[in-house]
């Protein structure tokens, strides 16, 4: 699944450089750079994919029938998994470029899925802005974008209180459809229930299948770049300049293969697409890992990489100790409140022999914890010698409750943050090397503001007229475009180019 969304430039130099990348990222992935590692004196107790459950857990549902919960563990575990390991390596490979500064990170899609949500167009429509996004940051950055979908997995939502109360009536918290319920608000659709493990499944299985219809079957053709822009998105700026950054991409287009470059090739007209998903229902992620018959390590094919959070990330607990042993690449959610010492814990535990791409550190802190949190852990990072990719989350940290009672987040809030973290990092000398968005193709308004067609808290385009998510509040595809070229200047300022002429 390749597409070759680096040789975009205009000039002959940009040319060059972008077709040089183009070489080692997406026509030959195992060229990726190999860095010995150090050995690790750290030792570790025995692992295996079910030693979690010797563990307190939390974030876990209670399931009332045992018995049934062991019938649906083994239905999925002699299920055919959902990813493969070779897939697994090839990402960690490309994470591994952007651990050394060599490419740049897109985690993009809802916040949670849900089964009433999906649907063909609903899958096609997140894709697409991601797409859009890669293609403007490729354009900006002059580096490869990974991109990875917060789909075909993300279900499952860590909840802060284990209930909630409506008109007096207290019921366990909804905690993704793979699990209970959000609507009724009863006894019976709020307990967890094991055969919605089996419905996620079906529903990753058929995103996944979408998916990579899409990335291998011309839709992500390199000059198909206009047809991608939808109709609500063209009529805005920020759909103005991605029509002239597209003009100018076709016009190199045209000169590459006016020079004899092949643009029917798998390298112009497919694209490597990766999912990730929060390890968080550790019933499901055991019962679909598996052990790998080449290298014989274990891998979890329910996404290509997993992460924890911070309510999850805790050493000794359950799933701080199923991630230790997945060959899987692993993200870690890093708030203000972690230590340097913390994080450095983490990456003995989780990365002891400090292979690049293993590990994922994704901040989330708001613009002021970046600022006064994030330096000194870099520089512990640094001094230890340790290899991260490291990931701004901005939205995470940005959300409030509206004074019309809807949970929203601030787009200039979430811009803020990431200003802070390509800031942060080039005053350390370490590589911005991604971000991690929750993101919609739809245009939803759940969002307060951004530059074009903003969403207000009243009128037309308030936070009131199409806010439709299951879980927290989601960027629309305008918003998400707009970052998109936030970032790609921040690339450009960090490597002390001139800004975007368009």
């Amino acid at each position: 699944m390749r597409f070759s969304t680096l040789s975009l430039t205009v000039s002959i130099t940009a040319l060059v450089r972008t077709t040089d990348a183009l070489s080692m990222v997406i026509e030959n992935p195992t060229a990726f750079t190999k860095v010995s590692s150090p050995s690790s004196s750290l030792k570790l107790g025995e692992w295996s994919p079910s030693s979690w459950r010797s563990k307190e857990a939390k974030q876990i549902p209670k399931y009332p029938d045992q018995d049934h919960l062991e019938a649906i563990e083994k239905k999925l575990a002699n299920s055919a998994p959902l990813v493969f390991a070779g897939e697994v390596r090839t990402l960690e490979d490309q994470l591994a470029q952007a651990a050394l500064g060599n490419a740049f990170v897109l985690f993009g899609g809802d916040c949670a899925e849900s089964f009433d949500e999906f649907s063909t167009d609903h899958v096609r429509d997140t894709f697409r802005v991601i797409l859009q996004m890669s293609l403007v940051m490729t354009y900006g950055g002059g580096k490869p974008v990974i991109k990875i979908g917060r789909m075909a997995g993300q279900f499952a939502k860590p909840r802060s209180q284990p209930t909630e109360t409506i008109d007096g009536v207290t019921l366990p918290s909804y905690q993704g459809d793979n699990i209970n319920q959000e609507d009724p608000f009863t006894e019976e659709a709020r307990q967890a229930q094991p055969d919605r493990m089996v419905r996620a499944y079906d529903q990753c299985t058929q995103t996944l299948n979408i998916l990579r219809a899409f990335a291998t079957g011309g839709y992500a053709n390199i000059s198909r770049l206009q047809a991608w822009t939808q109709e609500f998105i063209d009529m805005t700026e920020s759909g103005s300049r991605y029509r002239k950054m597209s003009a100018k991409v076709e016009e190199s287009l045209r000169f590459m293969k006016a020079i004899g470059v092949n643009l029917d090739g798998p390298e112009f007209s497919t694209t490597d697409f990766f999912t990730a998903h929060e390890c968080l229902l550790l019933q499901y992620e055991e019962a679909l890992t598996r052990k790998d018959s080449i290298t014989g390590r274990w891998y979890d094919t329910s996404a290509h990489l997993l992460w924890v959070g911070e309510r999850t990330r805790q050493p000794g607990f359950a799933h701080f100790e199923f991630v230790r042993g997945i060959a899987n690449p692993l993200g870690v959610k890093i708030s203000d409140k972690a230590s340097p010492e913390d994080v450095i814990e983490i990456l003995d535990t989780f990365n002891p022999k400090n292979i690049p791409g293993r590990v994922t550190l994704i901040t989330r802190m708001t613009a002021k914890g970046i600022r006064e949190k994030l330096p000194a852990i870099i520089k512990m990072v640094q001094d230890k010698g340790r290899h991260v990719v490291w990931v701004s989350d901005p939205v995470h940290g940005n959300g409030y409750k509206a004074e019309n009672g809807y949970k929203t987040r601030s787009f200039d809030a979430i811009r803020e943050e990431l200003d802070a973290f390509f800031d942060v990092h080039k005053q350390m000398g370490s590589h911005a090397g991604g971000i991690h968005l929750e993101m919609t193709g739809k245009d939803v308004t759940e969002v307060v503001g951004g530059d074009n067609d903003a969403v207000t808290m009243d009128g037309d385009h308030g936070l009131a007229s199409r806010y439709e998510t299951h879980c927290d509040p989601r960027l629309n595809s305008v918003q998400s475009l707009e970052l998109a070229f936030s970032v790609a200047e921040k690339m450009r300022e960090r490597d002390d180019l001139p800004g975007l002429d368009f």
